[in-house]
Formats: C-alpha cells, sequence, structure tokens
C-alpha cells in the first residue's frame, strides 16, 4: 500500500500573509452624535463668553487692573481692534472673514467624526472663533471691524477673554491627539483600528 502524498511547502514559498480585520466603520447614531454635539459646545462657549464679556464692559469699564490673586491673575479691561491675544491690529476685517471660513470648515469636516476628542476640539474651536467673531460683527467701530473685548491678565501674556481660552485649548487638544496618531474619524495612524473614546 502507498501512503499518501502529504503537500510539502518548500522554503521558497511565502507564508501566507494574515488577514487584516477591517476597520469598524462609526455607527450612524453614534457619528449623528457627535457631529450635533460640535454645535452644542460651541453655543456653550459663545454663551459663557458673551455672558462674561458683557459682566466685564459693565463692572470695568473706566476702571484699571481688578487684582485677583495678586499679581498672579487679575481683569483689565481692553478694546482689541486686532486677532486672538491682541496680534495684528488693525486688520480685524480679515481675522472676520477667516472666523467665518473657519466656522463653515468645522461645521463641514464635523460630519467625519468619530472620536469624542475631536468632538471637544472642534466644538471649542468653533465657539472660540464665533465668540470673537461676534465682537466683530456688533460692536463699535462697525460691522466686521468692531473691536473684541479682553479682560484677563497674567503676567507676561497678552489680555484675552474666554473665547481666546477655547481656541487655545483646542489647539493642544489637537496637539495631543495628532501625537498619539488618532484621526479625526477615530481611525489611529497606521491603518491601526479604530478607538472607541
Amino acid at each position: 500500500m502507498t501512503e499518501p502524498i502529504q503537500p510539502t511547502q518548500t522554503p521558497e514559498s511565502p507564508a501566507p500573509d494574515p488577514v487584516q480585520p477591517p476597520a469598524r466603520p462609526t455607527p450612524a447614531p453614534r457619528r449623528r452624535a457627535l457631529t450635533a454635539a460640535v454645535p452644542v459646545i460651541a453655543l456653550v462657549v459663545i454663551g459663557l463668553d458673551q455672558l462674561t464679556k458683557h459682566l466685564a464692559v459693565q463692572h470695568l469699564t473706566g476702571r484699571g487692573r481688578v487684582d485677583v490673586l495678586g499679581d498672579l491673575f487679575g481683569f483689565y479691561l481692553i478694546r482689541n481692534p486686532g486677532a486672538a491675544f491682541s496680534m495684528a491690529t488693525g486688520t480685524t476685517w480679515i481675522f472676520s472673514i477667516v472666523a467665518v471660513a473657519v466656522a463653515i470648515f468645522i461645521l463641514r469636516i464635523s460630519r467625519s467624526l468619530g472620536h469624542w476628542g475631536w468632538t471637544v476640539a472642534l466644538g471649542l474651536l468653533l465657539g472660540g472663533a464665533v465668540g470673537n467673531l461676534v465682537d466683530r460683527i456688533f460692536r463699535a467701530p462697525g460691522v466686521f471691524r468692531g473691536h473684541v473685548v479682553d479682560f484677563l491678565e497674567l503676567p507676561h501674556w497678552p489680555i484675552f477673554n474666554l473665547a481666546d481660552s477655547a481656541i487655545t485649548c483646542a489647539a493642544v487638544l489637537i496637539a495631543v491627539l495628532s501625537l498619539i496618531g488618532i484621526g479625526i474619524d477615530g481611525r489611529r495612524a497606521g491603518g491601526g483600528p479604530k478607538t472607541d473614546a
């Protein structure tokens, strides 16, 4: 009786590559929730920003610096005709256009969200941009030329407001998410699986 011939694998034969499971798509209800959360976060930022600016104008107009924590932190009301942190003074109309473009861009890309970290970052960025845009539209000296209300002062730092803080926090969060390789859709860099955050 002859023995059955067993198939052999020659050293030259490449081993079969393991099949990489496809990344799980973000479920539609979760994607809708992430997308809807962006304007909600933005509205909270805008509301708090405008409320604090109103209180600053009401209580700080005509006053000098008001110390809160000695030299470490205080209130000092100024009208900023430039960008965030008093940069590019005199070009308010340019930054008004940029803010509108940023808001439209954020609302468009928010439809691709797959991670809560990016949702918070984009919501903060949108709220900060629109918060200062409201000042540029409705405050003196005119539409799209209005001066932004700044009133928070730290040592060796330009006077800022809550909208500026939201923009800064968004930038830091975006940098962290990018460094650890999490894309806006929740996928990790290099084709790894999507995160559940």
